[in-house]
C-alpha cells in the first residue's frame, strides 16, 4: 500500500508537464495571465479588450481549454498550447480540426499562480485570494511575488468576460482539465450569475462544459466553509444544468481519485455525461501520461465522427457528438466505457459499451 501511495504521489506530481509553446521571456519574466486566441501551428496572440485579433471572430462558435496544476513550468519557460507530442500525444495540431470547422480556439492561462509545489496551494487559488499562498506567482527564476487581490477565477472571469464582450455566436464550450475543471466549473458559474444580473450577455454562457480527467482534492477547506471542492462543484454544476449547460465528464487515468490523492466525485460524474477512458497504450506505471491523454484524445476527438456504443447505432461521448447527444447521455441512467480501440492512440477506433453508473 505504501508503495502504491509513493507511485501516485511521483506520477502526480508531473502532471504538469505539456508541449512547450514558443513564448517570449518575458512571459515568464513577468505576470502573464488571461485569454489567449491560437490560430494554425501554435501561432498565439493574446487576447486584449478593444483590439483586434487574428485568430478571433466574434460570430463562431468557440472553444476555451482551462490547464490544472503546473509545478515547475515557469522555470522550464513552458506552457500547455495544442501541440502535446511531449504529453504523450500525437505530434499534431490538434486546434487544426477545431479551426478547420470555424472555431475560435483559445486557452486561459493562470500558469504562473497553479506553479506550486503543492497542488493544494494551487487549487486554493481557484476559489479564493487569500489561502495559505494568497496569490503569489512564480517567475522563471523560482522567485514567488506577491499578486493580485482576487482568485484566479476572479481573474480568468474579469479576462473572458472583457475579451467576449462583444461576442455575438451562439455556442461557447469550455474545457478544464485536472485541477482546471474546478476553474470551468467556478468560472461557468460566474458567467452564469452574470447572466442572471444582467451584467453579462447571455450569449457568454457557455454551452457545454467539458471536464478532463478532473481532480479535487480530499478533505473540507476552510475558505469553503469546510466543504470539499468536489462537493461545491456539485452544487454549482446541479445548479447551472438547470441554466441549459452540458456537463461530460472523462476519467482517463487513476492518478487524480485515489483515496490517496484526490476525491473521486463519483456523484458529480452522475451528473454528467461520463466516459471512462482506457488508454492501455500506456502501462500501469504511466500514470502521468494517462492523465494527459484525457486533454488530447478529447481535442483529437474532434476530427473524427463521433463514436459509437458497441452493438448498436447509438452515439457515444466525443469532442465530436452533437449538443443534444451528450445532453441525452448526461440525462441518462449509463456511463461509457471504453472497449474498442484501447490500444491505439488514435480515437477514429473508439467504440464504447455502457454500463451503470
Amino acid at each position: 500500500m505504501r508503495k502504491f501511495l509513493l507511485l501516485c504521489l511521483i506520477c502526480f506530481t508531473g502532471l504538469a508537464k505539456a508541449a512547450t509553446g514558443v513564448f517570449p521571456d518575458s512571459t515568464f519574466n513577468n505576470l502573464d495571465y488571461g485569454l489567449y486566441w491560437f490560430g494554425y501551428g501554435d501561432s498565439w496572440q493574446k487576447a486584449v479588450p478593444g483590439q483586434s485579433n487574428a485568430y478571433y471572430v466574434n460570430n463562431k462558435p468557440t472553444v476555451i481549454y482551462i490547464h490544472g496544476w503546473q509545478n515547475g513550468s515557469t522555470q522550464k519557460k513552458n506552457r500547455e498550447t495544442f501541440n502535446r507530442v511531449d504529453a504523450g500525444g500525437p505530434s499534431l495540431d490538434l486546434a487544426y480540426a477545431w479551426k478547420q470547422a470555424g472555431y475560435n480556439v483559445g486557452i486561459l492561462y493562470w500558469n504562473q499562480f497553479a506553479d506550486e509545489g503543492e497542488v493544494k496551494d494551487a487549487e486554493a487559488k481557484i476559489w479564493t485570494a487569500t489561502g495559505t499562498r494568497a496569490m503569489r506567482w512564480r517567475n522563471s527564476s523560482g522567485a514567488y511575488s506577491n499578486g493580485p487581490s482576487k482568485s484566479a477565477t476572479d481573474l480568468m472571469f474579469d479576462s473572458y468576460k472583457a475579451n467576449l464582450a462583444g461576442y455575438s455566436g451562439s455556442n461557447i464550450r469550455i474545457l478544464g482539465h485536472s485541477l482546471g475543471n474546478q476553474m470551468a466549473i467556478a468560472l461557468t458559474k460566474k458567467i452564469s450569475d452574470a447572466v442572471t444580473a444582467g451584467t453579462v450577455n447571455s450569449k457568454l454562457l457557455p454551452k457545454r462544459v467539458a471536464l478532463l480527467d478532473p481532480f479535487y482534492s480530499n478533505s473540507g477547506k476552510s475558505y469553503l466553509g469546510n466543504k470539499w471542492t468536489g462537493e461545491v462543484c456539485r452544487t454549482y454544476v446541479t445548479e447551472m444544468k438547470t441554466k441549459g449547460v452540458i456537463f461530460e465528464a472523462y476519467r482517463s487515468s487513476a492518478v487524480t481519485s485515489t483515496i490517496f490523492v484526490g476525491d473521486s466525485n463519483t456523484n458529480l460524474m452522475k451528473m454528467t455525461a461520463y466516459t471512462e477512458l482506457k488508454p492501455l497504450y500506456f502501462n500501469t506505471t504511466q500514470q502521468t501520461e494517462k492523465h494527459n491523454s484525457a486533454v488530447w484524445h478529447y481535442l483529437w476527438s474532434f476530427a473524427y465522427s463521433a463514436p459509437l456504443i458497441s452493438g448498436s447505432s447509438n452515439q457515444a461521448a466525443s469532442a465530436a457528438t452533437s449538443d443534444s447527444r451528450i445532453s441525452t447521455l448526461m440525462s441518462g441512467s449509463k456511463k461509457l466505457v471504453h472497449n474498442a480501440g484501447t490500444s491505439t492512440k488514435g480515437p477514429n477506433d473508439d467504440n464504447f459499451t455502457e454500463a451503470n453508473r
